[in-house]
């Protein structure tokens, strides 16, 4: 009787050893498991390194979080607030990476704002000037209070116009929407209020035509009239 009160303790102590190893190793591989599910790695492509550098500062909070309990959310409102970012692509790899794409805004053109100056991005946002990195110092200067939105719409119809953008050095912006641009070859074209594209592209016209190469400004702010003069 005692014989088998013994043989059920035994088997009671390794039924107990066997669960008690089992829940540890249970608990180590669930404990791995989530120690591999956690970021460790952000690749950033389309920036400069120090571009990246600061990015990643920015995603300091997001290192070593479970990677299933980050979403989209968690990186578009840190690359939204990035002004030199025009787009981007934010992919997971699985165990513990996450890919990000950028693709970088174009500088269009230059503005002071309060006396100090801005590079306007084609993304409508403006970038510090002084820590923009290999800008075009060539851009055009932009005088005159404009809403970027109007300057992006405006740099539109010029890219849809025969008229190249390259040419102009500065862009005058008038509180009645209307523009007086300035090219490279000192020509002053006064644009109407509307229809810019059929403006521009008569000025381009009229810039190659060589009837005109001593005229420099060509005033096209009257409907269905031109006039042209060399002061």
């Amino acid at each position: 009787m005692h014989l088998q009160e013994g043989k059920k303790s035994k088997i009671f102590f390794f039924i107990f050893l066997l669960v008690f190893f089992s829940s540890i190793n249970n608990k180590l591989f669930i404990e791995k498991k989530h120690s591999m599910m956690k970021i460790n790695e952000i690749k950033i492509s389309g920036l400069t390194d120090d571009e990246k550098t600061n990015l990643n500062q920015e995603f300091s909070e997001i290192f070593f979080k479970n990677i299933f309990l980050i979403s989209q959310k968690n990186f578009t409102n840190i690359l939204n607030k990035n002004n030199l970012i025009q787009s981007f692509s934010v992919k997971k790899k699985y165990p513990n990476s996450i890919l990000i794409n950028i693709k970088k805004a174009n500088f269009l053109a230059i503005t002071n704002i309060n006396n100090k100056k801005y590079l306007v991005g084609s993304n409508g946002k403006l970038i510090d000037y002084a820590s923009a990195n290999n800008h075009n110092k060539k851009l055009p200067f932009i005088f005159g209070k404009v809403d970027n939105s109007d300057f992006i719409y405006f740099k539109k119809i010029v890219d849809e116009s025969e008229f190249n953008f390259k040419n102009i050095i500065s862009l005058y912006h008038f509180p009645n929407n209307r523009w007086d641009i300035k090219t490279k070859n000192d020509i002053l074209i006064k644009l109407p209020e509307k229809n810019f594209l059929n403006a521009l592209n008569f000025a381009n016209k009229i810039i190659y035509n060589n009837k005109f190469n001593s005229n420099k400004v060509i005033d096209l702010r009257i409907s269905n009239h031109m006039i042209i003069s060399n002061e």
